[in-house]
């Protein structure tokens, strides 16, 4: 379990548990601060120190593999969890340099040391500095309060009522101050991971570049960073999402706390001041106590808690509520006071001060009190209700405008991403669910329409449905498949949710889906990848019912779900689901008796390939482009292609490191290759995800299998495989995205041996993906 979530609601509550997450946040960034600083120090050191130059690679090596990243919420994505493991990965590589190397080159400053001081005095800095602004906001908030509740009712009226302006001001902007607090913290602990492995994935890019002794490295790092790149991405584009849903939330809740009040089984909870007698002569006191009821039960909780002692917390005590009664200023000498007495102490009530009059209503209210003040808090839960329906207007105007984007706008960059004029967007969408005009709009063939003006009416009509398309009711189940097991097992649960629909949410979905998927089909064109469909329609199609931050963070699942959507949508909308919800399936499972998955030979790797051939970047899919410039965030792939100061060969094919087309067509790059002078090919065939010169000797298979032998590492040998299809004789359940699951007898076409030892490439089924060598038989 990471970090929890901090919600904006708490900071309202300033409850004892809500310190305790910030104080949880802040250790986890002084622990990033810390990392970070001593990062700096090993990379200096690099430079600095050539006798010591080994020595510091194995320090720096450490301190890469040494630390984890925390995450919030209870799961991460596959991107996340691969940029967690890239540390790990990073220090693998150096532990293989066993030899004195050459001096780094001066861009190393540039590429790593600088913008980690960058992100380390900007962002870590800048909350420093609010963390300070809130600690002396916290006791200033809290000592004014006092003193102020302690004010005689019996002063003038006007002393009074300028008094509680004080208060009231200065609280809320403790309140302001505690928002962005939490909004600020939250923000640098999900922007850490791709700010700070971003640096050192330049660095390494440099620092195999300038080792000519690494070169048989430096190209399988070069395969891991595109990937790596991928993944990093798609965690940034997540977290632009993200981010811009989380300042959404806070601005609503700012506007009103009371509409947006979480739900939970307390009836109310907060702090109020507890009068504590004492035997004469000397009086009673005031403490503070965080307190909490429940209605159903009549239970009353408190808990002593003082902010300004370091977050101490006193012993809890409990209590069945008898009644509650208002206490006037004629009786007692303080402000906003009821008696409450409980079931165990009858005749002796209990004295609280609230810390406003309205605050004290609310309580009379929750403990029935006299003079109680009814108000509903349960409005965040209303139902949002608008125009747009699933009816049969609702499915003429998404057809209309799937005919129109695909008629005149397939092709067009950032499509979807780009946002039209708003005016433009409601004049279009009134015009279409007006069964009047809906039919005399012509979008095929109008130019008064432009395609973002369509694309952004069609999101804008699925969002204003009164629930969203994938329903509040399978929310949750949609979530949970994307947050683990393997990739067929993930595509199954979808497949088993999607037919639990009703029939015209399937249906709006299925022409959707449909309509998605072939715009992915042109991304080498309009850049729109299914990653990128993904964060554009992941919260338009699935929106939990209660917006919380702790939700927001599961908006990156949400892509997910849009995107095994799109990938599967023959399978998912064309055949029915299993009868029963499909099991996990288990990561380790084999055939009986069936061969090993992998070459065992001493010195290789005996894990599973994590990317063997680059699944983000197929050479022949429409995914081999990245998401449109003007709306890729700041330090996208763009920028992260230019902090390397040398390509990773010495002539690069055009456009091969192309800021929009990281990769080109295979064959174009086939094309490339076979012009390259003859010493210079081996090394790119290799790249190609053919046999290396001295590949390692398969696991022996059964007699009757035949596999053409890869040693040469000639392009003739790599020519004599092309093509090739094989027959499968065990079935196999795909442990990783990059592999294929099958079944006995299938067949494969375009069949190639992979870098990977014992591991081929093939495709079924329009898919690509690895092969265990020996599970196989060629044709």
């Amino acid at each position: 379990m990471g970090l929890q979530p901090l919600e904006f609601s708490d900071c309202y509550l300033d409850s004892p548990w809500f310190r305790e997450r910030v104080r949880a946040h802040e250790a986890e960034l002084e622990k990033t601060n810390k990392f970070i600083k001593e990062l700096l120090k090993d990379g200096k050191n690099l430079i600095a120190a050539t006798k010591n130059l080994s020595a510091a690679q194995r320090k720096f090596a450490h301190s890469l593999r040494d630390f984890k990243f925390e995450f919030i919420g209870d799961a991460e994505t596959d991107d996340e969890r691969y940029i967690d493991a890239s540390l790990h990965e990073f220090s693998n590589f150096l532990k293989n340099l066993e030899e004195q190397r050459e001096i780094l080159a001066l861009s190393v400053t540039e590429t790593l040391i600088k913008p980690l001081e960058r992100f380390r005095k900007e962002q870590l800095g800048a909350v420093k500095e609010e963390k300070k602004k809130f600690d002396k906001e916290t006791e200033k908030n809290y000592s004014l309060l006092e003193k102020h509740l302690n004010l005689s009712a019996k002063k003038k009226e006007l002393q009074l009522q300028e008094a509680d302006n004080q208060v009231e001001q200065n609280r809320k902007h403790f309140y302001e101050l505690s928002l962005e607090y939490v909004c600020k913290l939250q923000e640098i602990q999900e922007r850490k991971k791709f700010e700070c492995v971003e640096p050192v994935l330049s660095f390494f890019q440099g620092l195999f570049t300038f080792y000519h002794q690494g070169y048989e490295l430096a190209k399988d790092f070069n395969h891991y960073k595109m990937a790596l790149q991928i993944n990093i991405q798609n965690t940034r584009n997540r977290f632009e999402g993200t981010r811009s849903e989380v300042e959404e939330l806070m601005n609503k809740i700012r506007r009103n706390p009371q509409e947006h009040k979480r739900a939970n089984h307390f009836t109310m909870e907060g702090y109020l001041y507890v009068q504590e007698k004492r035997p004469a002569p000397f009086g009673s006191s005031w403490v503070k106590h965080y307190c909490m009821y429940r209605k159903e039960t009549k239970k009353f909780t408190m808990i002593p808690f003082e902010h300004r002692s370091g977050g101490k917390v006193g012993d809890e005590e409990l209590f069945v509520l008898t009644y509650c009664t208002k206490r006037n200023t004629d009786t007692i000498d303080r402000r906003f006071c009821f008696d409450l007495e409980a079931s165990d102490r009858p005749g002796v009530p209990v004295t609280m001060q609230a810390f406003s009059e309205e605050d004290r209503k609310l309580w009379m209210e929750a403990l029935d009190g006299k003079e109680a003040l009814f108000i509903n808090l349960n409005r965040a839960n209303a139902k949002r209700e608008g125009s747009a329906q699933l009816d049969k207007i609702g499915f003429t105007v998404i057809k209309k405008c799937i005919s129109a984007v695909e008629t005149r706008g397939i092709n067009d960059q950032g499509l979807y991403r780009v946002v039209g004029v708003s005016s433009k967007v409601q004049r279009l969408l009134s015009l279409l669910m007006d069964a009047k005009t809906c039919n005399e709009v012509d979008l095929e063939n109008s130019v008064d329409w432009e395609v973002k003006t369509i694309t952004s009416a069609m999101k804008q009509y699925l969002r204003s449905l009164p629930e969203p398309l994938m329903t509040y009711e399978l929310h949750g189940e949609f979530i949970v498949p994307a947050k683990s097991g393997s990739p067929e097992s993930r595509v199954n649960a979808v497949h088993f949710l999607v037919h639990k629909l009703p029939e015209k949410n399937k249906d709006m979905l299925e022409i959707l889906v449909k309509h998605l998927a072939n715009v992915s089909k042109h991304a080498k064109k309009n850049l729109m990848t299914v990653a990128n469909l993904g964060v554009v329609f992941g919260p338009t199609l699935m929106r939990p019912q209660e917006e919380t931050v702790a939700a927001i963070m599961d908006l990156k699942f949400q892509n997910i779900v849009v995107e095994i959507l799109i990938e599967n949508h023959e399978k998912i909308f064309k055949t029915l689901p299993d009868a029963t919800f499909p099991e996990p399936i288990s990561m380790s499972v084999s055939p009986p008796n069936a061969p090993p998955r992998q070459s065992r030979r001493q010195g290789q790797r005996i894990k599973r390939p994590l990317a063997v051939y680059n699944l983000c970047l197929e050479l022949d899919d429409a995914d081999s482009h990245s998401s449109p410039r003007e709306d890729t965030p700041t330090g996208s792939m763009d920028s992260l292609s230019s902090q390397s100061p040398t390509p990773a060969f010495s002539s690069s094919p055009p456009g091969l490191l192309d800021g929009n087309h990281l990769i080109m067509d295979s064959g174009d790059l086939a094309g490339w290759t076979t012009n390259l002078p003859s010493q210079s090919r081996p090394s790119m065939v290799s790249w190609m995800n053919t046999p290396s010169a001295n590949p390692a000797a398969t696991n022996t298979a059964p007699s009757t299998f035949f596999f053409p032998n890869p040693a040469t590492g000639s392009d003739r040998a790599v020519e004599s495989i092309a093509h090739r299809k094989a027959r499968a004789v065990y079935p196999c359940e795909a442990e990783h995205s990059s592999e294929l699951s099958f079944q006995i007898g299938a067949i494969f076409e375009d069949v190639q041996f992979s870098r990977e030892p014992g591991w081929l490439e093939g495709t079924l089924n329009g898919k690509r993906g690895l092969i265990p060598q020996n599970y196989v038989q060629f044709l």
